[in-house]
């Protein structure tokens, strides 16, 4: 190939990849436009819609309308990202073409032998043309480019939504520490009366006494060993040891589990009681005491409770943590200061807050250790729940700085492994499950599922496959995991080192609650009301059905019957099958956010007045 034919090719694919590079910058600015002016998540058509459901509660045909309103925007909000991210790559790609053929144009035309007659000024003309045309693409590239960027993280307009009224501690310098005398406590047959805080202190005290109810571990066949002197999965399942119970999977394995109650007559209510603290987070069991923490501007506490009478057995104030931040975190009403769940090994328990205080206390109330993980870069509140198992508590800490999982000894609150991930914030809280044999930690955040070695902090599998600001915590059933988020898409993974989607759906999304699997059934209940059922195998729906209030409590499994309590009171309980057979819908008439705990023969569910005990 002689030299013009080489000049006229190169011309030729500048022309092209120029056009083709405009086009693309075009419709990722007229992209950009569209979004900017049209929130994707805020349309003046469902504001319209809902206002008139507010008038018209039992028209069908309005919330169906609201529905597949809340479908096409999901699926138009999807096709744009699909379409931004696409062209980005497009317009990358376009652009390195345009150039590099541009630049190999120049480089041939000027090594060609010019006519005698030509210029220098010619010359110089023609070099000043072609870098006007470079740059001038170069400029569209980088806008159109800049733009696909732009509209990638809209969601995060919320952030500055939270006005002065849901910030909680907002324009505060210092926290307060006070001692609290009593709380008052409440019984259906009289006031049960709580022991004064005792209140603890940071450095690790050398004569803290780990608590007499000793662990004996019970070897399993065909299951997970445990550390010598820490509970198995026999006894973690036996008892409610953290948030959704056991592993983090929303599957309770206690019996005989009341399905009849009534807060307002005090029917099988055994009784309630008024914590000085408030608090988001679920109540945790083992054996006869429930662990439940609490905090506001004035300072942090952790409850021990008999979850037999409903007396505060003993109540700490954590306070004077190493490196505890003298500010108050902003938090949002909903979050507030101490949304994360509590959890216990049985030998100790441990409590995290939204300042990034943890500390540990001995089943009988000894402070062990505390420390400090920093302050979350958190918009509204931290939340993730720690979770255990064997000697070390695992804590998911994504915040607007970057993802990190780490391992603390359960002893001593040491740092075993600190893993960095290439996530964005996330409000989820860790799952363990025994994967091909083995245990693993599985985490969910944007853009993805992974699962980490809890012995190394490893990653052992990741697939992108969920975005946008993730509350909802995974779930898994007979070697599957399955992750949800609202204006994404609820994806079932096969978790091996080549992870696979098995199927995927994105008709109900939950915002808060989690999704719960269990006997080849997948549960997930949507902020907006909806209670659906999938084929945890195959995504085929069984039946859906929707309530008069929206849910963020996790709907739990147990005792073969589905939990589902909405933001109400309302606890909708469900038999665990194919077909949506109603079995009750009794109410304790006290706000539920919290996902309720259970022991055979009991539910413990936290108002936003009271702690209830409900039995036969």
């Amino acid at each position: 190939m002689d030299q013009t034919q080489k000049i006229k090719i190169s011309i030729n694919t500048a022309y092209i990849s120029g056009i083709f590079t405009a086009m693309v910058a075009l419709l990722l600015l007229i992209n950009w436009l569209q979004i900017k002016t049209n929130n994707p998540l805020e349309t003046k058509s469902m504001e319209l819609l809902v206002e008139r459901l507010k008038d018209e509660p039992n028209n069908e045909e309005l919330k169906q309308e609201i529905r597949n309103l809340d479908l096409l925007a999901r699926k138009a909000f999807f096709t744009s990202q699909w379409q931004i991210n696409t062209g980005r790559y497009m317009l990358l790609f376009g652009g390195i073409i345009f150039i590099g053929s541009l630049r190999y144009y120049q480089s041939l035309i000027f090594k060609k032998e010019k006519p005698k007659k030509q210029s220098s000024d010619e010359e110089k003309k023609m070099k000043t043309s072609l870098r006007w045309m470079a740059a001038t693409g170069g400029f569209l590239f980088l806008i159109a480019f800049l733009s696909s960027f732009a509209v990638m993280n809209h969601l995060k307009v919320y952030k500055g939504n939270e006005t002065d009224a849901d910030l909680i501690g907002e324009g505060q310098e210092n926290i307060e520490v006070i001692d609290v005398a009593e709380s008052q406590a409440n019984d259906q047959a009289g006031d049960l009366s709580s022991p004064p805080v005792e209140q603890t202190t940071g450095p690790l005290s050398e004569d803290a006494k780990e608590t007499s109810e000793e662990i004996q571990a019970t070897p399993e066949t065909g299951q997970i060993a445990s550390a010598p002197g820490f509970p198995s999965i026999a006894e973690i399942r036996a008892n409610h040891n953290g948030f959704r119970g056991p592993m983090n999977q929303g599957v309770s394995y206690a019996r005989n589990i009341p399905v009849d109650w009534d807060g307002a007559t005090g029917r099988n209510i055994l009784w309630k009681t008024e914590l000085s603290k408030p608090g988001a987070n679920s109540p945790v069991i083992w054996k006869d005491k429930l662990f439940i923490a609490g905090a506001d501007a004035q300072g942090r506490m952790i409850y021990c409770i008999d979850r037999h009478t409903g007396n505060i057995l003993w109540q700490k104030e954590v306070k004077d943590i190493p490196g505890s931040p003298t500010a108050i975190p902003k938090a949002t009403a909903d979050a507030g200061l101490s949304a994360p769940s509590v959890t216990t090994d049985g030998i100790r328990v441990y409590v995290i807050y939204a300042n990034g205080d943890i500390a540990a206390f001995t089943n009988s109330g000894n402070f062990v250790w505390g420390r400090n993980l920093g302050l979350p870069d958190n918009h509204y509140g931290y939340a993730s729940s720690p979770i255990l198992w064997n000697n070390k508590i695992f804590i998911q800490f994504d915040s607007n700085k970057g993802g990190r999982v780490m391992a603390l000894k359960s002893k001593t609150g040491e740092t075993v492994w600190d893993t960095r991930r290439n996530v964005k914030i996330s409000w989820a809280s860790p799952m363990l499950a025994e994967i091909n044999g083995k245990m693993q930690l599985v985490l969910s955040a944007d853009p993805s599922v992974a699962g980490y070695d809890p012995e190394s902090g490893s990653e052992l599998w990741s697939i992108a496959c969920i975005m946008g600001e993730v509350g909802s915590s995974p779930a898994f059933w007979d070697g599957l995991v399955y992750v949800a988020n609202e204006y994404a898409r609820l994806v079932a993974v096969k978790p091996e080192p080549s992870p696979s989607i098995v199927w995927e759906n994105d008709e109900y999304l939950p915002e808060v609650p989690s999704p719960v699997a269990s006997d080849g059934l997948l549960l997930l209940a949507t902020t907006y009301g909806v209670l659906v059922c999938y084929d945890a195998k195959t995504g085929a729906k069984y039946w859906e059905r929707e309530f008069s209030s929206g849910f963020f409590s996790s709907p739990v499994i147990a005792d073969k019957k589905i939990y589902a309590t909405d933001l109400n009171s309302k606890t909708h309980i469900l038999k665990l099958s194919k077909t949506a057979e109603l079995i009750g819908e009794p109410e304790l008439a006290d706000r539920v956010s919290a996902t309720p705990a259970f022991s055979d023969g009991r539910i413990y569910i936290r108002g936003e007045k009271f702690l209830y005990c409900i039995g036969q």
